[in-house]
């Protein structure tokens, strides 16, 4: 007998918003399948309204509403059964984040949950990696977003610790990360990786994935740390304008890309980690798999 359910992620980020709809298909006596149905992205960039003012601007707000009622319709036509929109870093620390929330609430039906930066963790971590990585190896799990980055030990193919700091590429690119935060992060890394022989680095987020697929690897080959510190050299020497032209990049993945190299690279340095692995999953990814196993409270279908 052949199951077929439809789940939709609403990630609400610092530099984009991203709605992931996901196909969960279940047969007898074997383990569900899930499926990428769609995926849309779109860069409002919250983190540089709430980072500076401490707000979300009103013209973002107004992008925040249109983004909303296309996900809505986007979802009723997929026919999602059901759905989880979850807000981070830059709807948190916004002093009108609920507000706007609430905004979104009335005008389009669908519920935002703006969740803690060690829930996000969580839920990365839900993310089932059984077929991207080696139970005999340790790995430091580094999910880097606009306003903040997580990470997590995994050991013997269980997550052992989680942290979420407030150090993401929008922060960077505004020069607002504090010394002491980049200090305690270190630290944080040295210390929950100190107890390990060797550690290799899982990288997750839109720059990570954008840098592998340039890399031409075949899918489940790590990236070496010698070749992302020549990318990220290479970065540097093109201008914002020149990375558009010549490197191909997006307008607003342009200038992220650099301090999110730097946020990897440091990751890989402070554990010892040689390679980093790019499976091409995040918080969406673990907000569908969350659904499924229940560990999260979702959201009927929208009428």
């Amino acid at each position: 007998m052949l199951k077929i359910l439809k789940y939709a992620a609403i990630d609400i980020g610092s530099n984009a918003v991203r709605l992931l709809i996901s196909s969960v298909i279940e047969e007898a006596n074997k383990p569900p399948r899930f499926k990428k149905t769609s995926l849309v992205r779109v860069p409002i960039r919250l983190g540089a309204d709430v980072f500076l003012n401490d707000e979300i601007s009103k013209e973002n707000t107004k992008r925040m509403l249109d983004t909303m009622l296309a996900f809505k319709l986007l979802m009723k036509t997929h026919r999602v059964d059901k759905y989880k929109a979850c807000a981070t870093s830059a709807m948190r620390e916004a002093s009108n984040g609920e507000k706007v929330a609430d905004l979104i609430q009335e005008s389009t039906g669908i519920t935002i949950d703006i969740i803690g930066g060690e829930e996000e963790a969580t839920i990365i971590a839900a993310t089932d990696l059984s077929s991207f990585i080696d139970k005999n190896k340790t790995y430091l799990y580094v999910d880097v977003g606009g306003g903040s980055t997580e990470f997590s030990v995994i050991y013997n193919g269980e997550k052992t610790i989680s942290k979420s700091f407030k150090v993401g590429t929008v922060r960077l690119l505004n020069d607002i990360v504090k010394k002491d935060t980049w200090l305690e992060l270190e630290q944080w890394v040295k210390t929950a990786t100190k107890h390990y022989d060797t550690i290799e680095v899982i990288g997750s987020g839109g720059n990570i994935n954008n840098i592998f697929k340039s890399s031409g690897k075949a899918l489940g080959k790590p990236l070496t740390y010698f070749y992302l510190t020549s990318y990220y050299n290479m970065l540097q020497s093109y201008s914002y304008e020149e990375r558009i032209t010549q490197l191909n990049l997006n307008p607003d993945r342009a200038d992220v890309i650099i301090p999110a190299t730097r946020i990897y690279l440091s990751a890989m340095k402070w554990s010892g980690a040689k390679d980093i692995y790019v499976p091409k999953i995040g918080l969406a990814d673990g907000i569908i798999k969350s659904m499924y196993k229940e560990t999260i409270l979702s959201h009927t279908k929208l009428k």
